[in-house]
Order: structure tokens, then C-alpha cells, then sequence
């Protein structure tokens, strides 16, 4: 099974992380974290890396439902979407497929759950 859907934009980086931002607001989703991959590589190892953004979205209506399932359900939480240049106005956004996420989980209800959470975030990458 795939564990992420994926798109590639025709926008600069940063128009692209805005158009995703907005998107994933659309949906339900706020951004909880935001991690600038190649500033803390440059920063920690002294080495230069393409633009890569990982964004942590949480959607508090499925997060709580998913919580009052699973209580250690927090450590695969929030939603991962990564932004990555991939060279001049190309960017690859991708989002984790929370349905793949779940499958170490033996309970149905998350597992419909997730699958919910996966239209949102499907419906996000395809409006892109």
C-alpha cells in the first residue's frame, strides 16, 4: 500500500506552501508545526539541501474522536505534509495516507476514522 498521496505544483515554493496552508484550512486542518528541513540542515550539519518543508496539520474534530479511541494514538499525530522544490516552478506536495498509518491498529473505528481524514487530505492534494 502507498503511505502517501502525492501532486506536483507549478508554483514557486513559497506560493506552493501557501496555496497548501489555505487548502488544508479549507478542509478543517491547522498547521500545529512547521519544519524547514533544509534551514536546520544548513544550521545542524552544515550542509545545503533543496527547500523541503514538513507541515504537521491536525484536524481537532478527528483528532479528539481519534484520541477517545486509542490514548497513544498522539504518537502518529498530527498529519504529515511535505512541500520539496523539485527544481525552477515544480513543487511536490505530499500528504500521508493516515488509512496506511493505521493499519498497526486493531481497531475499526480508527480505521474508519482514518479513512475519513484520508478524503480530506485527498480532496486537498487533488485541489491543488
Amino acid at each position: 500500500m502507498k503511505y502517501y498521496m502525492d501532486t506536483v505544483l507549478p508554483y514557486s515554493f513559497e506560493e506552493s506552501r501557501k496555496k497548501v496552508i489555505e487548502a488544508l484550512g479549507e478542509e478543517g486542518f491547522g498547521v500545529l508545526t512547521e519544519i524547514d528541513l533544509q534551514a536546520t540542515f544548513k544550521k545542524k550539519l552544515n550542509v545545503d539541501f533543496r527547500k523541503y518543508t514538513i507541515l504537521g496539520a491536525c484536524n481537532p474534530h478527528f483528532a479528539h474522536h481519534a484520541l477517545v479511541q486509542e490514548e497513544k494514538i498522539g504518537t502518529m499525530l498530527p498529519c504529515n505534509i511535505i512541500i520539496q522544490e523539485l527544481g525552477a516552478e515544480k513543487v511536490e506536495v505530499a500528504a500521508v495516507d493516515p488509512q496506511a498509518s493505521m493499519q498497526a491498529i486493531n481497531n475499526p473505528t480508527l480505521i474508519q476514522l482514518a479513512g475519513q481524514v484520508k478524503e480530506k487530505l485527498q480532496r486537498v492534494i487533488s485541489g491543488l
